[in-house]
């Protein structure tokens, strides 16, 4: 069993009890010094992607929360968590000699660099600002706000037949057997639940449209060239609901009212979660589609992992981006603890951290690091005392030392060999 695996668990049960690297082996840093770190977030916490009037609002009787911000925006509470989350980064940073307190570090040192929408660009200036919030430090964004940029935006760019027979064939293959609609039909359970949490049989949609349940066998995916992955059918439909719950979840400290009057237990939170997740998987972790759409990100990330002068990299996208990413990267399937959001949690963050050996070896470190359902929903400040949880990433062909770390050339292959991926799609 790879290394990365079996440290996980002892990782995820002291991660609140120490610091960042409280599950390392003993004598760690006096082996190790931290070099660089290369961060790919997602933004915090926003309100749902639509508002009034939508399939969102039309799907239950119920009110949702009164959102801080427009649809898709940034809230105040991702405001808040983010800046937690920018401060953690200082502490664990310093402590590790790699930053001093008030640093201002040069553009050469240190980059920022957001995906042109709100979401994005504010939760990396929140998050820079909790890092050196003496710094000033400047935002890239390379668009009008609000227009996605070429590098976060995750669409094909190779779409012919020949791809698309093969996209298809490895996402059919996530339903089994029964192939493409077996993936609806393995969230029967999950679809009852959001339904009855919804009150969906009162909503708008049964009324006017006679559409009284959700439907476990209507998946369509459409692959076009220059267009995120998509689809039609009730997943599409559930997914926003699913969004929206989680989101309400955060944000509303009652559990019942975030429910819409009903009682459920975290599992049942997971479960309604578990719908994203997957609607997650099916557009863009099949092998073929994650190289496609995360070849300019992979191409960033082993440019920004080879810069001799850069101590810190902060890109700032979606969950879209860190799943595949990790998809490209052939990560071992894996399901976060302390999370209703068991694959790319809000606000989450995928780490690659560098380390220089006793040795004169490079090594790396790959994470998840995320803030737990307990502090997104209670804004409990996160230090070295009290951290967020991290995850090791297990990566599939890769063996790691005894400390859990990769050799950095091993790393740097496996970007390449994904990056050429891309290269070997059908033509």
């Amino acid at each position: 069993m790879n290394k990365r695996k079996t440290l996980a668990v002892l990782l995820c049960l002291l991660a609140l009890a120490g610091n960042i690297y409280a599950g390392r082996p003993s004598g760690f840093k006096d082996k190790y010094q931290l070099k660089e770190v290369v961060v790919l977030s997602r933004h915090n916490i926003r309100s749902p992607l639509s508002g009034n009037g939508s399939a969102l609002a039309k799907m239950t009787p119920h009110l949702w929360f009164n959102w801080t911000s427009g649809p898709s925006e940034l809230s105040l509470r991702g405001g808040v968590l983010e800046t937690m989350m920018g401060q953690y980064f200082r502490k664990w940073l310093v402590s590790e000699n790699l930053i001093k307190e008030n640093e201002a570090p040069s553009s050469k040192e240190m980059r920022f660099y957001a995906n042109s929408m709100q979401r994005t660009v504010a939760t990396a200036r929140y998050f820079s600002t909790g890092m050196l919030p003496t710094a000033n430090v400047k935002v890239e964004h390379r668009f009008k706000l609000n227009k996605m940029d070429p590098v976060f935006n995750p669409q094909l760019t190779l779409v012919n037949d020949k791809f698309k027979k093969l996209a298809l064939e490895q996402i059919s293959a996530m339903g089994g057997k029964e192939g493409l609609q077996g993936i609806g039909k393995q969230l029967t359970e999950e679809f009852n639940l959001i339904e009855n949490v919804l009150d969906f049989e009162d909503s708008a949609i049964a009324s006017k449209e006679g559409k009284k349940h959700l439907s476990t066998d209507d998946l369509e995916i459409i692959l076009e060239k220059n267009k995120e992955p998509a689809m039609k059918g009730s997943l599409k439909l559930a997914n926003q609901a699913s969004d929206a719950f989680i989101l309400q979840y955060y944000e509303e400290p009652d559990d019942i009212a975030a429910a819409f009057g009903h009682k459920l237990t975290q599992e049942e939170w997971g479960k309604i979660a578990g719908i994203k997740d997957v609607y997650g998987d099916v557009l863009f972790t099949a092998p073929a589609v994650a190289v496609n759409v995360a070849n300019p990100l992979l191409k960033l990330l082993l440019k920004e992992l080879s810069l001799k002068k850069r101590k810190f990299t902060f890109l700032c996208g979606h969950d879209s981006n860190i799943a595949s990413v990790l998809a490209a990267l052939n990560a071992v399937p894996y399901d976060l603890p302390q999370s209703i959001e068991k694959k790319t949690p809000i606000g989450s963050k995928l780490v690659f951290s560098k380390w220089l050996g006793k040795d004169g070896e490079e090594y790396i470190s790959v994470d998840l690091i995320y803030q737990t359902v307990h502090q997104l929903r209670y804004l409990d400040v996160i230090d070295l005392d009290n951290p967020p949880a991290i995850f090791p990433v297990s990566l599939q062909g890769l063996n790691t030392n005894s400390d859990g770390l990769y050799k950095m050339q091993d790393i740097k292959e496996h970007f390449k060999q994904a990056i050429s991926s891309y290269r070997n799609l059908p033509k």
